[in-house]
Formats: C-alpha cells, sequence, structure tokens
C-alpha cells in the first residue's frame, strides 16, 4: 500500500475528520471522539484493515441504513463485585466496548479480576485497544468478540462463526507490549478488503467455495461472502492435515463467550437480516477481562520476565536466508514509529470515500492534499 509516492493524511486531521463525519450522521460529540480515536489508533499500528477504511461500509453508512444506533443506551442488567452483564441496544460498539473494558478494570484494581460481558452491541473497531487500555493500567487484558458468520466448520463449507478473535495484551519493559490480536481464522474479512482496495487476488487457501476449493478472486469473494457462497478457513487451514480444527475450536469458544454468558445472538442470529431478509441491526456480543498483576507479583519482576522472555524468542536461531525474529506487537510499534511523522497511507479507494463524506456533510473545512 505504501510507496514513496503514497499520500498520507497527518493522524490529528484524520481524527478529527473521522469524528466529524460521525457527528454529521448523529452520534454525540463525545462518543464520536472515542470512535475515532479507536479508529485512528488502528491505523497508527498499521492495522488498515480496521482504521480509516471501515469509517464509511462499518459505520457512516450502517448509521445512514437505520442499522445501527448512533446514541448509544449503555444498560448494566446484572452487576456483581467481579463482573457485569451489559446490554448495548445496538448502539456504537467503540463506545460500548470502552466502557466495558473499563468496568473490567475498575473491578481488577479493588478485587484482583474484573470480566464484563455486552450483548446487542456493533462492530468496536481493532480489538487489540481493550487490552492496550488493561496495560496501561498495569494490567493483562483480554477480549473477544463473535461477528456475521463467515468462517465454516472444519470439513464444512457453510459460513457460520465470525471470525471471532481472541485478543490478549501483557505490559513489559520492552518499548512496546506483547499484543496478540488476530481472527481465529486464516485471515479476515477487512484484511480481503485491503486487497479489494489493492486491485489484488488474496492468498490461496484463505476463502473456500461451497465445493470446498480454494478461491483466491477477491472482489467476488466480498459479494459470495455475504451471500453464503464462500467461507473463510479457520486457523490452521483447510481440513486437520494443518490443524484448522484448532482455530475452529477457538473461533467457536469466543462464540460461546460472546454469546451464551450475556444472553445473546450467535451463528446465524448474526447476518444482519431478518427472516424476511430485511437488513437489520448484527446484535454482537463482546467479552472483556482485565487481570491485576499487582495482585500476583511486583509489577516490575512481572515486566522483565516478560520481557526477558521476548527477547531469548528473538535472540534464537533464525531460519536460512531470514533476517528477524519477531514477538506480538513489535510489528505494530515499527509501524508507529515509520508514521508518527507522517500520518495515514491513502489509496484511492480511501481517498473516495473521504470526498464522499466530504462532500455529504459539507465539511469544507479540511483541506487535503490529493485535493490540490
Amino acid at each position: 500500500m505504501e510507496n514513496e509516492n503514497t499520500t498520507y493524511i497527518p493522524f490529528d486531521t484524520l481524527e478529527a475528520f473521522m469524528a466529524d463525519a460521525l457527528k454529521g450522521v448523529g452520534v454525540p460529540e463525545e462518543d464520536a471522539k472515542i470512535c475515532a480515536e479507536i479508529l485512528i489508533t488502528s491505523d497508527k499500528r498499521g492495522i488498515d484493515s480496521h482504521g480509516i477504511g471501515r469509517l464509511k461500509p462499518i459505520y457512516y453508512d450502517r448509521i445512514k441504513k437505520g442499522i445501527q444506533h448512533p446514541v448509544t443506551e449503555f444498560e448494566i442488567v446484572k452487576e456483581t463485585f467481579t463482573t457485569a452483564v451489559i446490554d448495548g441496544h445496538d448502539g456504537m460498539g467503540h463506545v460500548i466496548a470502552k466502557r466495558a473494558m473499563q468496568m473490567a478494570i475498575d473491578k481488577a484494581k479493588v478485587y484482583g479480576m474484573g470480566m464484563t460481558v455486552v450483548r446487542n452491541s456493533t462492530h468496536y473497531g481493532f480489538a487489540g485497544y481493550y487490552p492496550l487500555m488493561a496495560i496501561e493500567n498495569n494490567m493483562i487484558g483480554m477480549t473477544g468478540t463473535n461477528a456475521r458468520p463467515s468462517i465454516a466448520p472444519t470439513f464444512g463449507v457453510e459460513n457460520m462463526l465470525g471470525t471471532n478473535p481472541i485478543t490478549v495484551g501483557v505490559p513489559s519493559d520492552e518499548p512496546f507490549p506483547f499484543v496478540l490480536d488476530c481472527a481465529t481464522s486464516v485471515s479476515q474479512r477487512g484484511k480481503i478488503e485491503v486487497y479489494d482496495r489493492e486491485n489484488k487476488d488474496i492468498p490461496d487457501g484463505w476463502v473456500i467455495d461451497r465445493q470446498g476449493k480454494s478461491r483466491t478472486d477477491t472482489k467476488q469473494i466480498l459479494i459470495d461472502l455475504v451471500k453464503g457462497e464462500a467461507a473463510l478457513t479457520p486457523l490452521g487451514g483447510i481440513g486437520e492435515d494443518t490443524g484448522g480444527y484448532k482455530g475452529y475450536g477457538y473461533a467457536t469458544f469466543v462464540e460461546i463467550l460472546s454469546s451464551a454468558l450475556q444472553n445473546g445472538a450467535f451463528l446465524k442470529g448474526l447476518l444482519g437480516f431478518d427472516k424476511k431478509g430485511n437488513a437489520q441491526p448484527y446484535h454482537l456480543g463482546h467479552f472483556f477481562i482485565a487481570i491485576n498483576i499487582d495482585n500476583f507479583t511486583e509489577i516490575d519482576d512481572f515486566k522483565k520476565i516478560t520481557g526477558d522472555i521476548m527477547r531469548d524468542l528473538r535472540a534464537s536461531d533464525k531460519m536460512p536466508g531470514q533476517e528477524r525474529i519477531y514477538t506480538a506487537g513489535e510489528k505494530e510499534y515499527d509501524v508507529w514509529l515509520d508514521r508518527k511523522d507522517k500520518g495515514t497511507p491513502m489509496n484511492d479507494a480511501l481517498i473516495k470515500d473521504i470526498l464522499d463524506i466530504k462532500a455529504e456533510l459539507g465539511l469544507e473545512q479540511y483541506q487535503f492534499p490529493f485535493e490540490k
């Protein structure tokens, strides 16, 4: 996506634009700022599948279609000292998730651990944001979410499970924490959308058709995933030989924790359509866990051991021809170092989305370099 001719938008400018765009379709100002801050954090870390690229199709357009509520009603259905069940009433997923994670953190500060679960939410952005909140409080953070069906179970061809990430974050004494943020599928829709914006075929093995054969035709795949004519493969790949059953099992675990604890929707109930085929909110579920390290050991000791593990792994023997071993969170930190003074890279599809929103809402206070 990036080359010497790439156009960049400064992070502050793009964050403000996204907040104003969401305000323009009815999101309250403070909530719009939360959504924009989570979106721009994704771009800062190089997770281009969940930043500005998601603003128009996932949030802006869904609000305009009436399948996502711009004003968020955050209802605590049940609460104990260490747990809470929350109903988001199909409001803004970022707002719901940030508040739910903060509740888990606040409980962990007092009782050592906290867990909250959410029903009737919407897409909450890149999952890694929420463990990062825990890390800022010297805690271990975990989150997961279900999503509209896209993964086929091992030996199946029907898209049944969402991409269902299990995301964890751990503080360290390195310049960056250990953050593992990945789907339980080989890839996920957001990455396929990036390939589509760049007019590229996706790699072999990411998606199968109804006969169980691999497909790579990106643009049609995005259509067929919705129609049920294509499905993502679980982490590990097609069948059992390379461990596809492992990703399938983890995806199922996330589905359970994102629906059963909160009495929420699951599997085909997350398609975004009612029985008559009319579009409706997705009714997603999430869970959030915070673990207070201080209740187990000294935080500095924990951070050093974590850092030692990461350093020892990176210093281990490398494959012939390979110059570097990474640990989770390192590549995102490297991207931040590269982008912090440049901003978010733009391609033609993103530029079109920005200009369309600008024209629709009359946001003439923004003058972007690609308009000159």
